[in-house]
């Protein structure tokens, strides 16, 4: 379950909570006692922080869930799942948006990513993003742009790019945020990865 749709269900809860309260107060009498009228807010404020406290719950599991999940490796590390598309040639349906960024990666990648900003955030930490998945045709063009990593440049062969498969993300780090994702991003699946290039990390499921 995605972060979206816990978010989904938050509202969900909230929505019928509200609708159970308007429910109570057209069936409560005018001659109800105040403290028969002060008990069902108190009745629904405690069944609302019940439902809060499961729907968070299910969030957790789901955020620990997506970190604990082992995936079917293929002899290049690539789960096979995203093997089966072909890199660059990831569909939409295979990838989640990071944050409110443009930003995708393959969704596993993404939630865990979600997660370590909003962890690092709490910390006082700001990681930003400034690329994240390339179709086949984007990598075409960061080569034509930037030279093949092999000749000197910033780039993979098309079609071997991590960032085709929607694993790797190109970060917006500064000294502080540098140096918190060296002590952190393991624990969230990312790896510092390619030396010319500190703002490179990359998911390994």
């Amino acid at each position: 379950m995605g972060i979206e749709a816990v978010n989904n269900r938050i509202a969900d809860i909230q929505s019928r909570i509200i609708a159970l309260q308007t429910q109570q107060a057209a069936k409560a009498s005018p001659a109800s006692s105040a403290s028969s009228t002060t008990s069902a807010p108190s009745a629904s404020g405690a069944s609302f922080a019940s439902a809060l406290a499961d729907a968070m719950d299910t969030q957790a599991t789901a955020s620990t869930a997506a970190a604990d999940k082992t995936y079917k490796l293929n002899g290049k590390g690539i789960p096979v799942e995203l093997a089966a598309y072909g890199n660059g040639k990831i569909p939409a349906s295979a990838l989640e948006k990071v944050g409110t960024t443009g930003h995708k990666l393959w969704a596993p990648a993404a939630e865990s990513l979600n997660r370590m900003i909003a962890d690092a955030e709490a910390q006082g930490v700001h990681i930003g993003i400034t690329d994240s998945y390339r179709s086949y045709g984007e990598q075409v063009d960061v080569a034509r742009r930037k030279g093949l990593y092999s000749q000197g440049g910033l780039a993979a062969k098309p079609g071997t790019s991590e960032h085709g498969w929607g694993m790797a993300t190109d970060l917006d780090l500064n000294s502080k945020a540098q140096a918190w994702m060296r002590s952190h991003a393991s624990e969230y699946g990312f790896h510092e990865n390619v030396p010319r290039e500190p703002w490179h990390w990359a998911f390994k499921p």
